[in-house]
């Protein structure tokens, strides 16, 4: 890295546009959600009782849909959106599970379509795209989510919707519509879990950081189109523009849900912020038998047991969120990857997985509470697909090797179905051969 004052040769061209047709990426797009969301809601209504948080994110949504608020407000920890989704649900399709699930599998088909767009943003061809969609769905973590009344799967979508138009805004010389768009959907995100400030964070941190270095006249020895950082990005993205941006465009997105519940009274809508952030950071919060600490995410120490009924005959009904091994194992792999060609090569690509990767992950080690479950890496695994994809791209590599992993990855999901499909049902001894260690009972 030198200084602006060394001459070195930097194109003042944006990076070229993609060539991928969109009316032939419209297509591809409607075919993955419509497909997932079908899969998804397949035995989705099995059990008919509440699983896991469920208990607590229904009866908040049925309070709702009563005529008048009652009091005390059920679950004022978490923003009210997601929950309004699931009430919404309920009113159409009843007091039932699939009233309670169908906005689950709504988003969690349109999360992988997200990460579909996410990975044509970022490698601007359609198969490692579709990849990228594909190894996401096969991780059996978001399959899970997707299936279960809980406020997680809503916020991953609209955030990966947010990060998929960040990084289309990082290519473009005059990014203001797209990094506009991107703050309203993480408005949206935190409405309804704040864990959707992290990736907003994460984009806040990007800007200054090129910001910064182009105050300072930063250029690249031997610069290039491919670099992460160029000295002329965004020559007319003002001051005004980014509070816009990513401020003043996620408040508008985020503050409408608190109004059906608090009106216009603003200290009412101020003191629930408050109430959020003391419940969401407070230490004070008893153990859990499935809790686990942030280390442990990545190599699946410790599961989330959603259900273990017995159904007779010798068989059981479950629903373990842990993710595919045979995805978030390599995951690790692919991350070092992505590490070593940033450091090395400086590329765009590498940049921005590895920055919303460790954004969404390491984000949690910030919060002082000690309660912490494998699904809080649900963003950070779902995202980690397009990982997985780079490192299977890169030069030198056969063109083979992605989609044997697919069905590598495709295979890891089959063999986990019996304990993550409650209406699929499986033995004790299917059971007792898939939990290959015994932390994972």
């Amino acid at each position: 890295m030198k200084a602006a004052r060394e001459s070195f040769p930097v194109s003042k061209t944006p990076v070229a546009a993609s060539s991928v047709s969109v009316a032939a990426s419209s297509v591809v797009a409607i075919v993955i959600f419509l497909a997932v969301h079908v899969a998804l809601l397949v035995g989705i209504t099995t059990p008919q009782k509440f699983v896991f948080d469920e208990v607590h994110y229904v009866p908040a949504a049925r309070q709702m849909l009563e005529p008048a608020m009652l009091q005390p407000m059920l679950n004022p920890m978490h923003p009210p959106l997601g929950k309004q989704l699931i009430a919404l649900s309920i009113r159409t399709f009843g007091d039932s599970a699939l009233g309670w699930r169908y906005p689950g599998a709504l988003f969690g088909a349109l999360a992988v379509l997200a990460i579909y767009l996410c990975g044509l943003v970022l490698f601007q061809a359609q198969e490692p795209a579709i990849a990228c969609a594909l190894i996401a769905f096969f991780n059996q973590m978001l399959f899970v989510m997707a299936r279960t009344a809980m406020l997680d799967i809503f916020a991953v979508a609209f955030e990966l919707f947010a990060i998929a138009a960040f990084m289309y805004g990082f290519r473009q010389r005059r990014p203001h519509l797209w990094f506009a768009t991107a703050g309203l959907a993480f408005g949206l995100s935190a409405a309804c879990k704040w864990s959707g400030l992290f990736p907003l964070a994460v984009s806040i941190a990007i800007i200054a950081v090129v910001r910064l270095m182009q105050g300072w006249g930063t250029q690249f020895a031997g610069a290039r189109e491919s670099d992460w950082y160029r000295p002329d990005l965004w020559p007319d993205f003002r001051w005004y523009h980014f509070a816009a941006c990513f401020v003043l465009v996620p408040a508008i997105a985020y503050l409408p849900s608190f109004v059906p519940l608090y009106g216009l009274s603003l200290s009412d809508i101020w003191q629930a912020q408050l109430r959020i952030f003391s419940d969401n950071t407070t230490t004070a919060i008893a153990g859990h038998t499935y809790m686990s600490s942030w280390p442990s995410w990545p190599f699946l120490v410790r599961p989330v047991w959603f259900l273990f009924d017995k159904i007779g005959d010798g068989r059981i009904a479950a629903v373990m969120l842990l993710g595919n091994p045979l995805v978030l194992w390599p995951t690790l792999l692919a991350v070092a990857v992505a590490l070593r060609d940033f450091i090395v090569t400086r590329r765009m690509e590498a940049f921005l997985i590895l920055a919303f990767y460790f954004g969404l992950y390491l984000s949690w080690t910030l919060l002082p509470r000690t309660l912490g479950f494998l699904y809080y890496y649900l963003p950070a695994a779902t995202f980690a697909s397009l990982a997985l994809v780079y490192a299977l791209r890169r030069e030198g590599r056969p063109r083979w090797l992605l989609w044997a992993y697919v069905v590598v990855a495709a295979a890891g999901f089959a063999a986990m179905l019996p304990v993550s499909a409650a209406f699929v049902g499986t033995t004790m001894a299917t059971f007792n051969r898939l939990m290959i260690f015994q932390n994972w009972i």
